[in-house]
Formats: C-alpha cells, sequence, structure tokens
C-alpha cells in the first residue's frame, strides 16, 4: 500500500486480498513442484496473512522499495520464501516471471530470502529465531531517530522454541517498542510433529502478555478480521504488539490441511493438479 494512499474499508480490502492470497498460494505450490524443494503447508498457511499485510497494511511502495520512512516487514520463517516471493511480486516489486526460476542455480530467489538480491525482502532469514530480533533492532532504530515507519514481523509457531525470540521480546517491551509487531502464524505444527507435543507453547498469549506486550489472538485465515486488526496497533502505547494468528497447516487444500507431513514435502503433478483445482482462481 503506497505511503500516501487512504485506507478503505476492512471488509471491502479484504476481498482484494482474499483474490491475492490465492494467487500466493497457487504460485507457491507451483513453484515447490517445479523446484522439488520447499516448505508448502506453511506456505499456505501464511498466504491470508502476507496478502492482508501487503493490500491493507503496509506503507510501502514498490516502486521505490528502499524509501526511508517504509514499513519494515521480515519474515523470520524465512524458509517459507515462495510465500513471500509470490507476495512480493503480486505487490510489484518484481516480475511474475522471475517466479519461475525459484531455487534454480545461480537465481535471485533463493530457497531463503536474500535482502541483497531481491527488492522487498528486508532481511536475510531462515535460520530460525532470528528474526524478531532484527526485528526489534530495527523498531529501536526508528525510535532513536524518531522516523515514523513501523516494523512487522511473521514467525512460525514451532519457531518460539528458540530463546533468541524470548530474548528479543524482553527487550521490546524494556524499551518500549510499540511500532512492533510480532504475527505468529499459529498452525500447531512444525518440522516432525505437533507443537505442543515437542516444546509446548500454550498458553501462548499469557506468555507474550508476562514478558510486556499486548496481544490479540485472531483467526489467521479472516481477512477482515486480520485487517482490522494489523490495523489497529500498537494495541497498547509503549508496549509491542503480538498478534497470534490461529492458521491450518496447508490451508485451502484438503490433503494438505494439518498434515505434518506438508512442512517439507513436494507435491507430485497429480497432487498438484488438484490442489490447484480446489484452491480454484486460475483465471485470474
Amino acid at each position: 500500500m503506497p505511503p500516501d494512499s487512504v485506507p478503505t474499508d476492512a471488509a471491502a480490502e479484504s476481498v482484494s486480498a482474499a483474490k491475492m492470497a490465492r494467487r500466493i498460494r497457487r504460485s507457491a505450490l507451483q513453484m515447490v513442484h517445479a523446484a522439488r524443494l520447499g516448505h508448502p503447508g506453511g506456505d499456505l498457511s501464511a498466504a491470508d496473512i502476507l496478502a492482508a499485510l501487503y493490500t491493507a497494511v503496509l506503507r510501502i511502495d514498490p516502486r521505490n522499495p528502499r524509501m526511508p520512512d517504509r514499513d519494515r516487514f521480515i519474515l523470520s520463517k524465512g524458509h517459507c520464501s515462495a510465500a513471500l516471493y509470490s507476495t512480493l511480486a503480486e505487490a510489484g516489486y518484481f516480475p511474475r516471471e522471475w517466479l519461475r526460476e525459484y531455487m534454480k542455480p545461480l537465481s535471485l530467489l533463493n530457497g531463503h530470502p536474500d535482502r541483497n538480491k531481491v527488492a522487498g525482502v528486508e532481511a536475510n532469514t531462515g535460520p530460525l529465531g532470528h528474526g524478531l530480533p532484527i526485528g526489534a533492532g530495527a523498531a529501536k532504530a526508528a525510535k532513536i531517530t524518531g522516523a515514523s515507519w513501523r516494523t512487522f514481523v511473521l514467525t512460525g509457531d514451532g519457531e518460539l522454541q528458540e530463546g533468541s525470540n524470548w530474548e528479543a521480546a524482553m527487550a521490546a517491551a524494556q524499551f518500549g517498542l510499540d511500532n512492533l509487531t510480532v504475527i505468529v502464524d499459529r498452525n500447531r505444527l512444525q518440522q516432525g510433529d505437533e507443537t505442543e507435543r515437542t516444546v509446548g507453547l500454550e498458553p501462548l498469549a499469557e506468555r507474550w502478555r508476562a514478558f510486556g506486550w499486548a496481544a490479540r489472538e485472531v483467526d489467521g485465515h479472516d481477512l477482515e478480521v486480520l485487517i482490522r486488526t494489523l490495523r489497529a496497533v500498537p494495541f497498547e502505547p509503549g508496549k509491542p504488539s503480538c498478534v497470534i494468528a490461529r492458521t491450518h497447516k496447508g490451508r485451502g487444500v484438503s490433503f494438505m490441511e494439518d498434515r505434518v507431513e506438508w512442512h517439507h514435502r513436494v507435491p507430485t503433478a497429480e497432487e498438484l493438479s488438484q490442489a490447484l483445482k480446489e484452491l480454484g482462481g486460475g483465471d485470474e
């Protein structure tokens, strides 16, 4: 969303965001299938969050990707790069044709995003637990310089088992970084198992509040609610904001939804064809 645009009603924005989310899901699956690598379950669970941010929340200008007063978005769960690249292409940072080069030798579109290669990427991520510390540093820099831009970080829920996140959470609260928002893709599945069977996270919202954050839980696939919630940050003056988005791994594809094996599995040609049929919207 260009910085000088006037936000419209969230209900109307959600229609456009839904179409974008469907295109993100379709292209991410096609990219993973072609590359024979990727993390499609998490790509699909995060698609609605990304669409909400890029259609209705972030103050950005793809024509000027290094605009000093732009909002910063950091994909901490960097292994879900297919969804991010699809989103950036949809937003106009680079041609959609580039998506065909995903993970090919010498491609700019690495398996993990690289800010030195791709416009719109704010931080190199993939080592889990690093995105929020980077985001806290960025938000602190804005506070020091008196800048108006905001920082948004999207994390995976399994990623929150990394201690560096909680160090960053304590620091963000200590410094009163109310220009920082973390969004948790709470799909309850990580590589190999459920999060609660690995290292339990609940009660997750209360944990964030105990660390000094203002936290809200939402349906991560309800675009109208997502847009309204993300536009409402900061939830409390002087506190960083946490949005726990309850999602489903593999959202939109019947045989992928809530299946742990789709964290890191490549669809066959037949599975891809079926998935694209279920997602619909191929003529958009």
